[in-house]
């Protein structure tokens, strides 16, 4: 399968289309960004962690029942993907408290929830990828309340499998984010990635943060911090 044009380039990825219209070429890119955008920079051999880990991730994740829009791995940069129409949502899954969730709510970092905290924000950089609700979503005819109901099953489907297979490995999945797409026949299967740029990852033993947030917060480390976890990832997969 060859790159033809290129389609998309976001933050952290160039999207091509191929010679089938039905499938489409991900080339996962080092740049690194925070807060919308307003902090910028490179975070050596993202790129290549990002693509690989999501795709075990997605593979584990496929025979454990949740569809993704993962075809095959191409090279440790690039995979094939199948068309989708993304959902404009974000959808968040948060175990303790941290981030925005902390920032929002004066809640204290490292908070454990009862049960998971599932939120939606709308995909859109320029008004800040506000949060919103069911009603919101339906009215803005983001998503149908069908469909909100299959992906909100599914994102509580992923935090259990992912908190399973994190655990095994002494990590915590604190929170993460993921994206769903529609694909031509309107099935909704989850896109975009899984990886330390969409979700928060500590060290189970010591709480030490192991994802992006290292960039966001000028930690240092940021690259071992990325290889510890494709590591600890890989040697179970």
């Amino acid at each position: 399968m060859e790159k033809q044009a290129l389609l998309y380039e976001g933050k952290a990825k160039k999207v091509y289309a191929t010679q089938d219209p039905q499938l489409l070429i991900v080339s996962y890119k080092d740049d690194a960004t925070a807060f919308n955008g307003l902090k910028k920079g490179v975070i050596q051999g993202k790129g290549v962690i990002n693509n690989q880990m999501s795709n075990l991730l997605m593979a584990e994740l496929e025979k454990r029942g949740v569809p993704t829009h993962l075809v095959r791995e191409l090279n440790p940069q690039e995979t094939l993907v199948k068309r989708v129409s993304i959902v404009p949502l974000e959808v968040i899954v948060r175990n303790l408290a941290a981030g925005s969730f902390s920032k929002r709510y004066g809640v204290e970092e490292g908070l454990a929830f009862a049960e998971p905290v599932l939120e939606f924000s709308y995909k859109n950089d320029g008004l800040g990828d506000p949060l919103l609700n069911d009603d919101h979503a339906v009215a803005l005819k983001l998503a149908t309340r069908e469909e909100l109901a299959v992906i909100r099953a599914y994102a509580l489907k992923i935090n259990r499998l992912l908190q399973g297979i994190w655990a095994d490995r002494g990590i915590i999945l604190v929170d993460f984010k993921v994206e769903f797409g529609r694909l031509a026949d309107g099935t909704i299967v989850l896109a975009d990635e899984i990886s330390p740029d969409t979700c928060r990852l500590w060290d189970a033993q010591t709480r030490e943060k192991l994802d992006k947030d290292r960039f966001r917060r000028d930690l240092g480390g940021v690259e071992e911090a990325y290889r510890q976890v494709m590591e600890r990832l890989s040697s179970g997969l």
